[in-house]
Protein backbone atom coordinates (compact mmCIF):
# COMPACT_ATOMS: atom_id res chain seq x y z
CA UNK A 1 0.00 0.00 0.00
CA UNK A 2 1.42 3.45 -0.90
CA UNK A 3 2.51 5.50 2.11
CA UNK A 4 -0.10 8.21 1.54
CA UNK A 5 -2.91 5.66 1.35
CA UNK A 6 -1.66 3.93 4.46
CA UNK A 7 -1.56 7.18 6.41
CA UNK A 8 -5.07 8.05 5.26
CA UNK A 9 -6.31 4.63 6.34
CA UNK A 10 -4.68 4.92 9.77
CA UNK A 11 -6.10 8.39 10.32
CA UNK A 12 -9.53 7.02 9.46
CA UNK A 13 -9.16 4.23 11.98
CA UNK A 14 -7.92 6.56 14.72
CA UNK A 15 -10.73 9.02 14.09
CA UNK A 16 -13.33 6.26 14.30
CA UNK A 17 -11.82 4.86 17.48
CA UNK A 18 -11.74 8.26 19.15
CA UNK A 19 -15.38 8.85 18.34
CA UNK A 20 -16.47 5.40 19.52
CA UNK A 21 -14.51 5.63 22.76
CA UNK A 22 -16.04 8.68 24.38
CA UNK A 23 -17.93 8.64 27.67
CA UNK A 24 -20.01 11.75 28.30
CA UNK A 25 -21.04 12.53 31.87
CA UNK A 26 -24.33 14.42 31.73
CA UNK A 27 -25.00 15.68 35.23
CA UNK A 28 -25.38 18.52 37.66
CA UNK A 29 -23.11 19.92 40.37
CA UNK A 30 -22.63 16.45 41.88
CA UNK A 31 -20.71 15.52 38.75
CA UNK A 32 -19.41 18.96 37.83
CA UNK A 33 -17.24 18.91 40.96
CA UNK A 34 -18.83 21.85 42.73
CA UNK A 35 -16.51 23.21 45.41
CA UNK A 36 -13.61 21.02 44.31
CA UNK A 37 -10.58 21.29 42.08
CA UNK A 38 -11.23 19.95 38.60
CA UNK A 39 -8.88 17.03 39.14
CA UNK A 40 -10.75 15.96 42.29
CA UNK A 41 -14.17 15.40 40.71
CA UNK A 42 -15.21 11.82 40.10
CA UNK A 43 -15.37 12.14 36.27
CA UNK A 44 -11.68 13.10 36.29
CA UNK A 45 -10.95 10.16 38.58
CA UNK A 46 -12.87 8.01 36.11
CA UNK A 47 -10.48 9.03 33.34
CA UNK A 48 -7.55 7.96 35.50
CA UNK A 49 -9.15 4.61 36.29
CA UNK A 50 -9.92 3.92 32.64
CA UNK A 51 -6.30 4.52 31.73
CA UNK A 52 -4.97 2.43 34.61
CA UNK A 53 -7.18 -0.53 33.67
CA UNK A 54 -6.39 -0.37 29.97
CA UNK A 55 -9.59 1.13 28.59
CA UNK A 56 -9.07 3.57 25.70
CA UNK A 57 -12.12 5.72 26.44
CA UNK A 58 -12.01 9.49 26.80
CA UNK A 59 -14.22 11.17 29.39
CA UNK A 60 -16.08 14.36 28.52
CA UNK A 61 -17.60 15.96 31.60
CA UNK A 62 -20.48 18.03 30.25
CA UNK A 63 -22.11 18.46 33.66
CA UNK A 64 -23.45 21.87 34.70
CA UNK A 65 -23.98 22.99 38.29
CA UNK A 66 -27.64 23.73 38.98
CA UNK A 67 -28.85 21.71 36.01
CA UNK A 68 -32.33 20.18 36.06
CA UNK A 69 -33.70 17.27 34.09
CA UNK A 70 -35.60 19.71 31.86
CA UNK A 71 -32.45 21.73 31.20
CA UNK A 72 -30.45 18.61 30.50
CA UNK A 73 -33.13 17.37 28.14
CA UNK A 74 -33.11 20.62 26.15
CA UNK A 75 -29.30 20.74 25.87
CA UNK A 76 -28.69 17.08 25.14
CA UNK A 77 -29.19 16.96 21.34
CA UNK A 78 -26.49 19.58 20.71
CA UNK A 79 -24.06 17.82 23.07
CA UNK A 80 -24.65 14.47 21.40
CA UNK A 81 -23.96 16.04 18.03
CA UNK A 82 -20.77 17.69 19.31
CA UNK A 83 -19.20 14.83 21.27
CA UNK A 84 -20.77 11.77 19.59
CA UNK A 85 -20.34 9.71 22.77
CA UNK A 86 -20.27 5.95 22.89
CA UNK A 87 -21.68 6.02 26.43
CA UNK A 88 -23.76 8.68 28.15
CA UNK A 89 -23.96 8.70 31.95
CA UNK A 90 -27.15 10.57 32.87
CA UNK A 91 -26.92 11.94 36.42
CA UNK A 92 -29.74 14.45 36.77
CA UNK A 93 -32.73 15.00 38.99
CA UNK A 94 -31.33 16.14 42.32
CA UNK A 95 -32.24 19.77 41.64
CA UNK A 96 -35.70 18.70 40.49
CA UNK A 97 -36.21 16.95 43.82
CA UNK A 98 -34.98 19.89 45.86
CA UNK A 99 -37.56 22.04 44.08
CA UNK A 100 -40.33 19.50 44.56
CA UNK A 101 -40.85 18.82 40.85
CA UNK A 102 -43.60 16.25 40.25
CA UNK A 103 -41.86 12.93 39.76
CA UNK A 104 -43.88 12.17 36.62
CA UNK A 105 -42.18 15.14 34.96
CA UNK A 106 -38.77 13.92 36.15
CA UNK A 107 -39.45 10.48 34.72
CA UNK A 108 -40.62 11.96 31.42
CA UNK A 109 -37.45 14.03 31.08
CA UNK A 110 -35.19 11.10 31.96
CA UNK A 111 -37.02 8.84 29.50
CA UNK A 112 -36.68 11.46 26.75
CA UNK A 113 -32.92 11.80 27.37
CA UNK A 114 -32.43 8.04 27.26
CA UNK A 115 -34.32 7.89 23.97
CA UNK A 116 -32.39 10.83 22.50
CA UNK A 117 -29.04 9.32 23.43
CA UNK A 118 -29.96 5.94 22.02
CA UNK A 119 -31.19 7.53 18.83
CA UNK A 120 -27.71 9.04 18.49
CA UNK A 121 -26.16 5.59 18.87
CA UNK A 122 -25.03 5.91 22.49
CA UNK A 123 -25.32 3.42 25.31
CA UNK A 124 -26.86 4.90 28.44
CA UNK A 125 -26.14 4.47 32.13
CA UNK A 126 -28.81 6.05 34.32
CA UNK A 127 -27.74 7.28 37.76
CA UNK A 128 -30.39 7.66 40.44
CA UNK A 129 -30.72 10.02 43.37
CA UNK A 130 -32.70 10.02 46.60
CA UNK A 131 -34.33 12.79 48.58
CA UNK A 132 -33.80 13.30 52.33
CA UNK A 133 -36.59 12.18 54.68
CA UNK A 134 -37.80 15.72 55.37
CA UNK A 135 -39.45 15.74 51.93
CA UNK A 136 -41.97 13.23 53.22
CA UNK A 137 -42.27 9.48 52.65
CA UNK A 138 -44.66 9.71 49.72
CA UNK A 139 -42.46 12.06 47.69
CA UNK A 140 -39.18 10.35 48.57
CA UNK A 141 -40.55 6.95 47.54
CA UNK A 142 -41.98 8.33 44.31
CA UNK A 143 -38.74 10.17 43.52
CA UNK A 144 -36.58 7.06 43.97
CA UNK A 145 -39.06 4.94 42.02
CA UNK A 146 -38.95 7.30 39.02
CA UNK A 147 -35.41 6.19 38.16
CA UNK A 148 -36.22 2.51 38.57
CA UNK A 149 -39.30 2.87 36.40
CA UNK A 150 -37.40 4.59 33.59
CA UNK A 151 -34.61 2.00 33.74
CA UNK A 152 -37.13 -0.84 33.67
CA UNK A 153 -39.13 0.67 30.80
CA UNK A 154 -36.08 1.45 28.66
CA UNK A 155 -33.89 -1.48 29.65
CA UNK A 156 -30.88 0.66 30.54
CA UNK A 157 -28.62 -0.19 33.49
CA UNK A 158 -29.23 1.80 36.66
CA UNK A 159 -27.01 3.01 39.46
CA UNK A 160 -29.71 3.27 42.15
CA UNK A 161 -28.07 6.00 44.24
CA UNK A 162 -25.03 8.12 43.38
CA UNK A 163 -24.21 8.77 47.03
CA UNK A 164 -24.55 5.16 48.14
CA UNK A 165 -22.61 4.28 51.28
CA UNK A 166 -22.04 7.76 52.70
CA UNK A 167 -25.18 9.89 52.27
CA UNK A 168 -25.75 9.83 56.04
CA UNK A 169 -22.17 10.74 56.96
CA UNK A 170 -21.70 14.53 57.32
CA UNK A 171 -17.91 14.27 57.23
CA UNK A 172 -18.10 13.29 53.56
CA UNK A 173 -19.84 16.52 52.56
CA UNK A 174 -18.75 20.12 52.18
CA UNK A 175 -20.01 22.75 54.59
CA UNK A 176 -23.24 23.11 52.58
CA UNK A 177 -24.18 19.54 53.51
CA UNK A 178 -25.08 18.77 49.89
CA UNK A 179 -21.93 18.33 47.83
CA UNK A 180 -19.48 15.48 48.47
CA UNK A 181 -15.90 16.20 49.51
CA UNK A 182 -12.83 15.27 47.51
CA UNK A 183 -12.44 12.14 49.63
CA UNK A 184 -16.00 11.06 48.87
CA UNK A 185 -15.41 11.30 45.11
CA UNK A 186 -13.59 7.96 45.21
CA UNK A 187 -16.68 6.30 46.68
CA UNK A 188 -18.85 7.92 44.02
CA UNK A 189 -16.51 6.59 41.35
CA UNK A 190 -16.65 3.07 42.77
CA UNK A 191 -20.45 3.19 42.76
CA UNK A 192 -20.63 4.29 39.13
CA UNK A 193 -17.78 2.04 38.00
CA UNK A 194 -19.54 -1.15 39.10
CA UNK A 195 -22.28 -0.56 36.51
CA UNK A 196 -20.20 1.25 33.90
CA UNK A 197 -17.37 -1.24 33.46
CA UNK A 198 -19.54 -4.02 31.96
CA UNK A 199 -20.68 -1.56 29.28
CA UNK A 200 -17.17 -0.80 27.99
CA UNK A 201 -16.17 -4.05 26.33
CA UNK A 202 -12.65 -5.41 26.51
CA UNK A 203 -9.78 -3.41 27.96
CA UNK A 204 -6.58 -3.17 26.01
CA UNK A 205 -3.41 -4.80 27.33
CA UNK A 206 -1.73 -2.62 29.94
CA UNK A 207 1.93 -1.85 29.39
Amino acid sequence: MPLRSMLTFLLFLFAGAAQAATIMVWGDSLSAGYGLKAEEAWPTLLQTRLESEGFPHRVVNASVSGETSAGGRSRLPAALNTHKPDVVIIELGANDGLRGLPTKLLAANLDAMVSEARKAGSKVLLVGMQMPPNYGPAYTRSFTAAYAEVARATGVPLVPFLLEGFADRPEFFLSDGIHPTAEAQFQVLDTVWASLKPMLGQATAKR
